[in-house]
């Protein structure tokens, strides 16, 4: 009965995605679903990012570009490409790969989709170009020393990991001609064309994202921030809401010229000060801190958020109500940790058609 139950749901949350999402409908099927079939299996025996053994991905199915769209030079330079900054490690690469196999599938110029990885492993470069032979990136080495210093601890081990800030450092690790980047978390999948989300009209704000101004603001911060009065006016004359930093839009030129980076570098100091802490949840405050009430405002269907679980082991969430164009799983439950161990939420049928990995060839298979 139980397991009735689960497949009676998957069949649901596919239905209502159709339902609620016409950025489904949005494209000719040959255009935004370009191919169910992997050319090979791309395997990468031995060991792999500090530990990992037997990893292996199927191969992306290939892509190409729509008549209209420009031909991509290859140069990270050009102006027509759409720029998206994604981060890879160990624990998280399987939902980069389906990240980037969401992003590629959806989007009406696939070949004009520039990607940036940061990465703390290089040779994860090379798993990307075997699984996207066609893919247009570039992988910058992010230092954790660079903010190991600055990290403190916070509700999950996984948002202490330095690679998490890598996004702080976005402006100075990609090129100066690079003046916007879309943002993304590994944790999410896109069905519709990212390119609408690149055109975003920020309206001469550095940062732009979905904005939740229903949600308590106030528990972001300790009750050291709220009862200093210094801290606490940081919020005075603007109307603060909170954004998730997993799905954003970057205007790197004007960031650049602000010096937002060092302003988020100097809250993080002030939170590792002797004397006490002053938020809570790794590197989300920090941005709060900086951008909170100048951000502009994206519609909610960029970031339908919280399908981990919202920090609860093993809880499902639901789609919030509306159109949808990203599925996001933040909080601690992951869809292919789920899947893999046999217990998925419902909502995790939609993240499945994008992952792409696959269990290695075992010994015995391999000499045949």
């Amino acid at each position: 009965m139980l397991w009735a139950a689960r497949v009676s749901g998957f069949f649901s949350a596919a239905m209502l995605m159709v339902v609620l999402s016409p950025s489904l409908q949005s494209f000719p099927p040959a255009e935004a679903i370009r191919s169910s079939q992997f050319d090979s299996d791309v395997r990468f025996p031995g060991q792999i990012a500090g530990g990992a053994r037997g990893l292996a991905f199927r191969r992306a199915p290939p892509f190409r570009n729509a008549a209209h769209c420009s031909n991509p030079t290859g140069n990270v330079c050009d102006p027509s490409l759409v720029h998206i900054a994604i981060t890879l490690d160990e624990e998280y690469l399987r939902g980069s790969v389906a990240a980037v196999h969401s992003v590629v599938q959806h989007a009406m110029c696939p070949e004009s989709v520039f990607f940036h990885f940061l990465v703390s492993d290089p040779s994860l470069g090379d798993l990307v170009r075997a699984v996207f032979p066609q893919l247009q990136f570039k992988v910058y080495y992010f230092d954790p020393d660079r903010v190991r210093g600055l990290i403190s601890s916070s509700v999950r081990q996984a948002l202490e990991q330095p690679l998490n800030y890598a996004r702080n450092y976005l402006a100075d690790l990609l090129e100066p001609c690079v003046h916007r980047v879309v943002y993304l978390d590994s944790d999410l999948v896109l069905v519709d064309d990212v390119v609408k989300l690149w055109r975003t009209d920020l309206g001469g704000r550095t940062v732009g994202a979905p904005e939740y101004c229903h949600a308590n603001f106030t528990k972001y911060f300790t009750d050291r921030f709220w009862s200093d009065k210094q801290f606490a006016g940081t919020f005075a004359r603007r109307r603060p809401c909170y954004f998730n930093t997993g799905v954003m839009v970057l205007d790197l030129s004007r960031w650049r010229r602000t010096g937002y980076t060092r302003r988020i570098e100097r809250w993080m100091e002030i939170q590792k000060s002797p004397a006490g802490r002053i938020y809570e949840l790794g590197s989300l405050p920090p941005f709060l801190l900086v951008f909170a009430g100048h951000v502009a405002p994206i519609e909610h269907r960029w970031n339908q958020h919280g399908l981990g679980g919202d920090n609860v082991f093993g809880s499902c969430r639901d789609l919030h109500p509306g159109p949808v164009s990203l599925l996001h799983w933040s909080g601690s439950g992951k869809p292919w940790a789920r899947l893999g161990a046999g217990r998925p939420c419902p909502l995790d049928a939609l993240w499945a058609p994008f992952d792409l990995y696959g269990p290695a060839a075992s010994a015995a298979e391999g000499s045949r």
